[in-house]
């Protein structure tokens, strides 16, 4: 790759550098936070969590690459990353832990991160059911924080998920209607709520179950397809292993052992109708558990729906910005290594705000990766690139242009020095 300003390093400083950054890496992430509000407006009142996990190819377990559950579902060992970010997805902090260490135990150290060193200390806490235990949810409850997480519906208690399984007493959230579940026949488009007190051991919380016709009408698909996959193996008399992946088709094969006249007891596989219909109880619910007890639903049910950003962002680095696999060996080197990948998504997500969310991230890197130019010896640069709408944008983001048919080494020079601020 050719800049227009040579660099006056090789690579085994690139490599030395990474101790560093690993040294260094929780006050770069918190300055590197605190800059970032001078850029665009922070929706740090609201702080999404998640985990992710990257594999190494190699065959052997070292320091903090051990063997889990693989993302990926990859045999090798791996290392999970943990991370914030705000809003509007844009990330906040990251941590690295052990491959084999439960993810429950990864919010706490990095959410005190958060609050000492960033000076950040009044948000709602989002995540999935995964992240969001009894303990998680009882230290997002102190000071000025709240949470909102997802809570399987299966793993409430036998009187709550009677009551949220049962189809009444619903509202429609557009305009607070009372409805019957079993009375919706046109509103594929509309979503229904109900909420109650919900307490457990050491908090006072709210559950609300929402219901979507045209997410039911999805999972009742899907598992039609599922149960045609299960009516297969029980034609052909065998039923495959099952998985721990809840949708396994094999979970709807049950099996019995039967007799005939006496002899050894033989394996009959059936069709299990009542594991069907019992999921199918499921369908179309979601549920939400918060410690805002009087705010509106519908805000609520937003932040809870935003979560999506926070696993866009672990897609853009995994696949856009080509994190896996990690190939760095020495346990600082490895955290300097993704905090290279953390500071990269930071500046492309304020980037694309910047942008108006108008483009997507392949579109952008593409565009960033055709734009060049010929030298043209003692006089100047000619553009090499098409000019478009994204172009343009980005100018108009960078406060600098480059697309003119000739850039003298003078005015160059210029567009050097404001793009780092020193104009």
């Amino acid at each position: 790759m050719d800049y227009l300003e040579k660099p006056s390093y090789e690579e085994h400083d690139v490599y030395r550098a990474l101790d560093v950054l690993a040294s260094e890496c929780d006050f770069i992430q918190s300055e590197a936070y605190k800059n970032s509000n001078f850029q665009v407006d922070r929706n740090d009142g609201i702080l999404y969590y998640d985990c992710t996990n990257y594999y190494f190819e190699i065959e052997q377990e070292d320091g903090s690459k051990k063997y889990g559950k693989s993302k990926e579902h990859r045999p090798n060992p791996i290392v999970q990353m943990g991370m914030f970010t705000d809003g509007d997805g844009i990330p906040l902090a990251f941590s690295i832990f052990p491959g084999n260490q439960n993810e429950q135990q990864s919010l706490k150290p990095l959410e005190k991160t958060v609050l000492q060193r960033f000076g950040h200390s009044r948000f709602i806490y989002c995540c999935d059911a995964g992240l969001g235990s009894e303990r998680n949810r009882e230290f997002n409850h102190m000071g000025e924080r709240s949470f909102i997480v997802t809570q399987s519906i299966k793993k409430l208690p036998a009187e709550d998920r009677e009551w949220a399984l049962n189809g009444s007493g619903f509202r429609r959230l557009s305009d607070d209607k009372p409805v019957e579940l079993s009375e919706i026949r046109e509103e594929k488009d509309c979503l229904f709520y109900k909420d109650c007190p919900y307490t457990t051991k050491k908090l006072h919380q709210r559950l609300i179950i929402t219901y979507s016709p045209k997410y039911a009408a999805y999972q009742k698909e899907i598992r039609r397809r599922q149960v045609e996959r299960a009516e297969k193996m029980v034609a052909s008399g065998k039923r495959k292993a099952e998985r721990k992946n809840p949708n396994d088709p094999a979970r709807f094969v049950g099996k019995l052992a039967v007799t005939k006249d006496g002899e050894a007891a033989g394996i009959e596989y059936y069709l299990d109708e009542d594991k069907i219909a019992e999921e199918a109880r499921y369908d179309g619910l979601y549920a939400v558990c918060t410690d805002l007890l009087d705010d509106d639903v519908a805000p609520i049910l937003r932040v809870s729906e935003g979560r999506w950003r926070i696993e866009e962002c672990f897609r853009i680095m995994k696949t856009d910005f080509e994190a896996r696999p990690a190939f760095v060996r020495l346990e600082a080197r490895l955290k300097a290594h993704f905090l290279t990948y953390f500071l990269a998504l930071l500046v492309y997500r304020i980037l694309e705000k910047k942008l108006g969310g108008s483009y997507t991230c392949e579109e952008i890197l593409q565009t960033l990766k055709e734009i060049d130019f010929a030298d043209i010896e003692d006089q100047g640069y000619m553009p090499l690139y098409r000019r478009s709408k994204l172009t343009d944008a980005l100018h108009e983001v960078c406060g600098i242009r480059t697309d003119y048919q000739f850039i003298t080494r003078q005015k160059m020079r210029g567009i050097q020095k404001r793009s780092k601020g020193r104009a």
